[in-house]
This record gives structure tokens, sequence and C-alpha cells, in this order.
């Protein structure tokens, strides 16, 4: 996909509806063909999003996790806990450990050790990189490839996978090329891709990219973006929800949805609750 089709004289929102409309075109029969009934896919909910309360009461957010609704958690840092202070904080409260956000870094050669030690305790399968310094040539990006595949062999005899989660950044072309699919057509079907739906709405079509490489979107980011109120609930931005979940439950083997409030405009739980239920309303 080249991402220049969203040129100047033309508005975000026409172009969304305009790669929309032509990807449903594309994939019409393989969508239809696949159709089946509603899965039942573990919802977690990225920490990052209570952070501040998580922070200053870790056990009551969790229980509060919990009574809202959600089966589990994805992690981006762990609060300086061992590893089985932290699995009782999950077990206590009927939680998994649906996936983690790790730097590069702690899959080193010096550090991969612990890493793994550390996420078999928790029981995560589903380890995301964030992002990526000074990935910025498509030399790059094709050596970044070639790291995450090495990666991706360690994990396996451990049941893990290494995967990768996109902001906005890499949908911008270098030499005509988009590096999000130059990454993931060089990364092997062991390297995961964490598809965010906010961030990828803001500048290209969920669905082109869940269907492009069919069983990698194995654990999926789940927010909405509305440009005017900067609204992360699904059911108020742009996002074709029940197109992009039956993609997700077909074509892209989702495996883990993982819900991730970023607009900073709700207190405590308060955002993440109304997340879950945006989610639900679609999930029927």
């Amino acid at each position: 996909m080249n991402t220049k089709r969203n040129s100047s004289h033309l508005t975000r929102r026409d172009f969304l509806k305009t790669t929309a409309a032509g990807t449903v075109a594309l994939m019409a029969g393989s969508v239809v063909s696949l159709r089946a009934a509603r899965k039942d896919i573990p919802i977690g909910v990225q920490l990052w999003s209570v952070r501040q309360t998580a922070a200053a009461d870790l056990p009551g957010t969790l229980a509060g996790i919990k009574k809202i609704g959600y089966d589990g958690v994805e992690f981006a840092g762990y609060y300086d806990k061992e590893a089985k202070e932290l699995r009782k904080l999950l077990d206590d409260n009927g939680l998994q450990a649906l996936g983690s956000h790790l730097q590069l870094n702690t899959f080193a050669d010096e550090a991969i050790e612990g890493t793994i030690e550390y996420a078999g305790v928790l029981g995560l399968k589903y380890l995301a990189v964030p992002m990526m310094w000074r990935v910025d040539t498509l030399d790059a990006w094709k050596k970044a490839a070639d790291n995450f595949n090495a990666i991706a062999e360690q994990l396996k005899p451990h049941g893990m996978e290494i995967g990768f989660h996109n902001h906005t950044g890499e949908f911008k072309p270098i030499d005509d090329v988009v590096p999000l699919e130059l990454f993931f057509s060089k990364t092997s079907k062991d390297v995961f891709m964490q598809l965010d739906i906010g961030h990828c709405i803001k500048v290209a079509d969920p669905l082109y990219y869940l269907n492009k490489f069919p069983g990698r979107a194995r654990s999926v980011h789940v927010k909405d973006w509305n440009p005017e109120t900067k609204s992360n609930i699904p059911g108020e931005g742009d996002v074709k929800w029940p197109e992009v979940l039956e993609v997700c439950e077909t074509v892209a083997g989702t495996e883990v949805y993982i819900i991730e409030e970023e607009s900073g405009s709700f207190k405590d739980l308060e955002g993440i609750d109304k997340m879950l239920k945006g989610l639900k309303k679609f999930l029927v």
C-alpha cells in the first residue's frame, strides 16, 4: 500500500472512506467465505491506560479492572515487583497476563534469559515491542526484521512470541515503501503484528493491514479515534468496528483484544470502563 494516496487535496475522512471501500471490494470474497460465529476472545486492558492509578495502588487497580469485567491485563512495566508477587496479585483477582510491552534491549543476549524467566512466571505468551529507536531507513527496518526473527526462534521453545506494536510513523513511506509493510514481509509468521487500530486509523485503513498479513494480528490494540473529540471509545470515532472485528476473528487470527485508553480525559478507571462497554456493543 502506498500511503501517498492520502494526498493533500483529499481530506483525511475522504481518504479513509476511499481506502476502506477499496479494501472491502477487494477482500469481500475472502471475508464472506470465512464468516463464522463470534469467537470468545479474552479482553485485556493495557495498564498504561491507568498508569497513575496503578502506580498508586496496584492491588486496588487490579481488583477494579476485574470488577469492570476484564479478563486480564497487558503490562507496560512491572512496578518493581518480583514475578511471583505480581503473579499472585493477578491470581488473587482472577486476571490473566495477556501480554506485555517490553523494550527491545530486554531481548538482547545478556538480558533475554531473565526476560523469559520473568514472563514464564507470569504466564505470558505475547511480548510486544512498542517502538524502536533509530530505525529510519529501509536497511534498518530489514535488519530489525532479521533481529526479530532470531528472537522469535529463542522464544518459541518457551511458548512465547515477540511482536511489534505500531504507532503512526511506521506508515510513512521511505522511498515509496511503507516501513510496516516491509517489516512484516521480512519477518517470519512467528513474529506477531500487534496492530493498534486507533493509531492506524489516523493515517491508513486497518482492514487493509489485517487482511494483508493473515494470521499475524494475534494480539490487537482496541481503540477508536475521533479527530474532533480525541475519543478512543469504540463507536465514537472513525473505525468501522463490525468489519474490523470480523476480519480480526477470521483472516487476522486474533487471539487477544487489548483495550487502551489514551485520551487522558477520565479519572481512575472511568475511561477503561467506558471503553469496554463501547467494545461490547459490537461483540454481539
